[in-house]
């Protein structure tokens, strides 16, 4: 499995059996959008930044609503309902978390979640090996708590933190990587936007891999 992270986000997953895009933004990020071809586009929300599925080639089947979806070329995918705010969605509306299965490896992308999981959430994530996770602030839940919510997921051996500030969004109101950085142990500078996973290549203790966007 190939994970690349094109920026936000916005990741592309390829597996043996298919090609899966999470959250691809609009022009208007400043991002680099490489030319993608999908099987299956996730979108956590309806906020422009993450649902530009219209930007992903291959007519691929766009996922956006909760449920175990039927599997489009072996691949698993689950969405689970979550909030966007800490006002049970008032402000921000509702998110998506999606779980994706393939090739043995278990990934869940939170989107833009908002508050910390609930007791039911973090049972359907105990299993989660790879977590992509906002780690910003201010839309998301901070490094703070996404640091405590990757603690809490037993499974979990490799946090890919999303959605914060870099050179490109300078001016956007969310917290460079950083500061998720300092609470946590074992970080890992890729030196490259992309990298490749398997099973027996997980770390025996939970880490940090921090990507270069694309």
């Amino acid at each position: 499995m190939k994970i690349t992270w094109i920026g936000h986000s916005c990741f592309e997953i390829r597996t043996d059996n298919g090609v899966v895009v999470t959250d691809p933004f609009i022009k208007k990020v400043p991002y680099k959008f490489p030319r993608l071809a999908a099987d299956v586009v996730t979108v956590s929300h309806g906020h422009d930044d993450h649902n530009a599925a219209d930007r992903v080639g291959g007519h691929p089947t766009v996922l956006q609503t909760a449920g175990e979806h039927k599997a489009v070329k072996g691949l698993r995918i689950t969405g689970i309902p979550s909030v966007h705010d800490d006002a049970g969605g008032s402000r921000r509306g509702s998110n998506l978390i999606f779980l994706i299965e393939a090739e043995n490896l278990v990934l869940a992308h939170l989107g833009d979640l908002g508050v910390p999981l609930t007791d039911e959430q973090r049972k359907a994530l105990s299993h989660v090996d790879v977590l992509m996770a906002p780690v910003g602030g201010y839309y998301t839940i901070d490094a703070k708590q996404a640091a405590a919510l990757a603690r809490s997921l037993p499974a979990v051996r490799v946090v890919l933190p999303m959605h914060y500030r870099t050179e490109l969004i300078a001016d956007w109101p969310i917290a460079p990587v950083d500061e998720f950085l300092r609470t946590m142990d074992n970080v890992r500078h890729i030196g490259s936007s992309s990298v490749v996973l398997d099973r027996a290549a997980l770390p025996e203790a939970l880490e940090v891999w921090v990507l270069d966007h694309a």
